[in-house]
């Protein structure tokens, strides 16, 4: 079996940007190229024609055993996530009309995002970009080519990037797709989020390219995947991610914590976390309290916490912006985060948090009418 598997190993991306798409295919697959054995046939045929089918390239990729490969090529300069399904089904269409089965479709741009690298090989997809992303897979002759290349588009002209959730306003936008069901227009997701115009109309552009919402042309949002918004949303965002996050332990333990929560009437904080998850969708005893504080002395002052730097059992995240206090609500006594924001924290939390995260994701999945406005 023929296998490479690498990171960032190819010395890409360099230089003025790949413009042309003849150029973003050569790039490409000489990026691939770099990867097959010398003692391995390679031959690219651009522009093949098969019949009444033109092809942006074909490549052949031939083992010393004589068994060979053709790879179609189909190359766009950009390629959203949402534009995948579409180009996947005419790149078969034609590989099919060209009387090709055996033909692996591969698509092929300038830069390929992580969420769109993810749903091509979801799909059983071979793909490559400018950046020195590979993934080639197949069986007979035994194939597989893996590399990593960039993670943002190097290429991307100024102005404000697209590609991120990070920040307050990003923060408040996939808060409120996530509350809220749709269907609603962007003025209302403005109004709802508390975001600016200009921001809202970027992430929701963003989330649409990522194929994590979908959108009427110039009019309501329909669909919000709203479990991968907080799955994406917590690449950028969370708990752990704060500004300031100091390390305390509680002597009466951590189940008395919401107790003496109660008694705090000065001071604004807000519970996340395995404590504030626990409720809806237990998942084992819970070892940690995670709470946002306005002022982090004040509140372990009120709380009689003691500063450690191991064995904790409470982690004090200072206040940025106010995302995880909107919508929070009581619960029994205890100011609680909603359960996006309590999701999200998990999710980027040490130890088991994260599994944690996954179980409350699946109770908000089951209970959709509890949580969601």
């Amino acid at each position: 079996m023929m296998s490479s598997s690498n990171r960032r190993g190819l010395g890409l991306p360099a230089g003025s940007p790949v413009a042309r798409e003849v150029d973003v295919l050569r790039r490409s697959l000489g990026a691939l190229k770099e990867c097959i054995p010398d003692t391995w046939v390679w031959e690219v045929e651009e522009g093949a024609r098969r019949g009444d089918v033109v092809f942006d390239a074909l490549l052949t990729v031939e083992a010393p055993d004589g068994s060979s490969v053709t790879v179609a090529v189909e190359v766009r300069r950009l390629i959203a996530t949402r534009d995948v399904s579409a180009q996947l089904e005419r790149l078969r269409f034609r590989i099919s009309r060209a009387r090709i089965p055996s033909a692996v479709p591969m698509l092929v741009a300038r830069y390929l995002a992580p969420s769109t690298r993810e749903r091509l090989e979801k799909d059983g997809v071979a793909y490559a970009d400018a950046t020195g992303n590979l993934l080639l897979a197949v069986d007979r002759p035994a194939v597989l080519v893996r590399n990593v290349g960039e993670d943002r588009d190097p290429w991307r002209g100024p102005g404000r990037p697209r590609g991120s959730l990070k920040g307050a306003p990003a923060a408040l936008v996939a808060r409120a797709l996530v509350d809220f069901a749709p269907p609603y227009i962007v003025a209302q997701l403005v109004e709802r989020s508390g975001a600016s115009i200009g921001a809202t109309y970027r992430i929701v552009k963003y989330l649409e390219e990522e194929d994590l919402l979908e959108r009427e042309p110039r009019g309501s949002i329909t669909t919000v995947q709203w479990r991968r918004v907080i799955e994406r949303w917590s690449q950028d965002y969370g708990f752990q991610r704060s500004d300031s996050v100091d390390s305390f332990l509680f002597p009466r333990g951590v189940e008395a914590v919401p107790e003496a929560l109660r008694s705090v009437k000065d001071a604004r904080y807000v519970l996340t976390g395995s404590l504030a998850a626990h409720p809806l969708a237990p998942y084992a005893p819970p070892r940690l309290a995670m709470i946002y504080v306005d002022d982090i002395p004040t509140m372990a002052e009120r709380l009689g916490l003691r500063g450690v730097d191991k064995g904790a059992n409470v982690l004090l995240a200072a206040n940025r912006d106010d995302v995880a206090f909107v919508r929070a609500h009581s619960v029994d006594g205890v100011v609680s985060a909603a359960p996006s924001q309590i999701a999200v924290d998990l999710l980027t939390a040490p130890g088991r948090a994260p599994s944690e995260g996954q179980a409350l994701l699946d109770w908000m999945e089951a209970n959709e009418p509890h949580w969601r406005s």
